[in-house]
């Protein structure tokens, strides 16, 4: 299975967790690693070669930082675009159809903060139902998440196991737990 990861991060390069998947998931050639802000750092997205890259992979991966219980800014500009009507939802929009799409997330607060009853008052399931609504809008089976909570508490022994643990999600989301 052709396996696309799209890397959303506006300070990869500074980013410990994000920085780390990605070198991992750069070990596996079956892998194609694609970074939306290195890709158009002027915000000026090619969506014909957008279109055609998605086409053209089995399993889509979208990798970010939770911001402000959403993804980063150029990745919902890259769904406005990119996800257009005619090709990926409504009359003739089937471009997606059969994928999978999979969720990596790295978030600052600790796992008990994305609990009812905790600071967030909502799970990762609950804050990521339009991302899941989109999958179901554009046709895609909507994998397990993989989240990685409380990023600044992560030893590099953890970091390194979360890692690999990451890319085996990639390979086979649904044989591994996050």
């Amino acid at each position: 299975m052709k396996t696309l990861v799209i890397i959303t991060h506006p300070n990869l390069e500074q980013s410990r967790i994000n920085r780390t998947w990605m070198q991992e998931l750069k070990k596996h050639e079956e892998i194609t690693i694609h970074t939306l802000y290195q890709a158009y750092p002027d915000g000026k997205i090619n969506v014909a070669h957008e279109q055609s890259l998605l086409e053209s992979h089995d399993r889509i991966i979208l990798q970010f930082p939770f911001y402000w219980y959403s993804t980063p800014s150029l990745l919902k500009q890259w769904q406005d675009e990119v996800l257009s009507y005619g090709w990926a939802y409504g009359e003739g929009g089937d471009k997606l159809h059969g994928k999978e799409l999979g969720l990596a997330i790295s978030t600052f607060g600790p796992e008990d903060s994305y609990q009812p009853t905790g600071y967030n008052h909502f799970t990762m399931e609950t804050l990521t139902t339009p991302l899941q609504q989109t999958s179901n809008l554009i046709g895609t089976k909507f994998l397990p998440l993989f989240v990685l909570n409380g990023v600044m508490h992560v030893s590099d022994q953890e970091l390194a196991e979360n890692a690999k643990a990451y890319v085996d999600h990639v390979l086979q989301p649904s044989k591994v737990e996050a």
